[in-house]
């Protein structure tokens, strides 16, 4: 749906021509639609394998779907789509993409936690991991739509610019943005550590964010 004509209209996606382009935009957007009911399938499907409980697999569907719809990623890309050609503030950019990004990437951080029967404790922790770690993700995507070529990065480059969007690349410049990016990861590994949450995956997931290059 991000790459509907009626969003982003990308051409691109990890290399290939997007669903609506490849298709039709009447197949692309069924198929979105059509993949919330297959996310449940799967959710469902892992929690068997897990052998998680009723209530377990109830507090992760709800983290996963609240995240996703009008509090987080939904409401996140109007936020985004209405802030296009307009001047906003930084405070205003990262509401748009805490929800848009951040929220998702959280509940990722969330439901492991969950799913591995995690306390409270815990569970707070790693979601302020995650909201630090996807903010820094969106940051990065800023910087490298605004410095990479669309064989470099999978997907069309430049679209940002091109839709009057603003970004952390254009607010603050590229090298403050990837500044900010590191502040972000070096903050969420900071709070593990403060709560005594010795994670390498975590960890090296944060490094990543930052160091990739699509």
């Amino acid at each position: 749906h991000d790459d509907l004509p009626c969003m982003d209209d990308d051409d691109l996606r990890r290399g290939r021509p997007t669903t609506h382009r490849r298709f039709d935009v009447p197949t692309a957007t069924s198929a979105g639609y059509q993949m919330v009911m297959l996310s449940a399938r799967v959710l469902a499907a892992g929690a068997a394998r897990l052998g998680l409980d009723a209530q377990r697999l109830s507090a992760i569907a709800v983290e996963l779907y609240r995240a996703a719809g009008a509090s987080g990623m939904v409401g996140g890309q109007v936020l985004d789509l209405e802030a296009e050609g307009k001047q906003i503030s930084l405070a205003e950019l990262e509401r748009i993409h805490r929800a848009k990004t951040g929220v998702l990437i959280a509940a990722s951080a969330v439901i492991g936690a969950t799913a591995a029967g995690a306390d409270e404790r815990t569970i707070t922790t790693v979601r302020g991991y995650g909201e630090h770690v996807g903010l820094a993700f969106q940051i990065v995507d800023d910087v490298l739509d605004a410095t990479g070529t669309s064989n470099e990065l999978g997907k069309t480059a430049g679209k940002d610019a091109a839709h009057q969007k603003p970004t952390f690349a254009t607010l603050l410049g590229v090298d403050r943005a990837q500044a900010e990016a590191i502040a972000c990861t070096d903050r969420a590994v900071d709070l593990l550590r403060q709560h005594g949450l010795d994670c390498r995956v975590l960890e090296g997931l944060a490094k990543f964010i930052v160091e990739r290059d699509r």
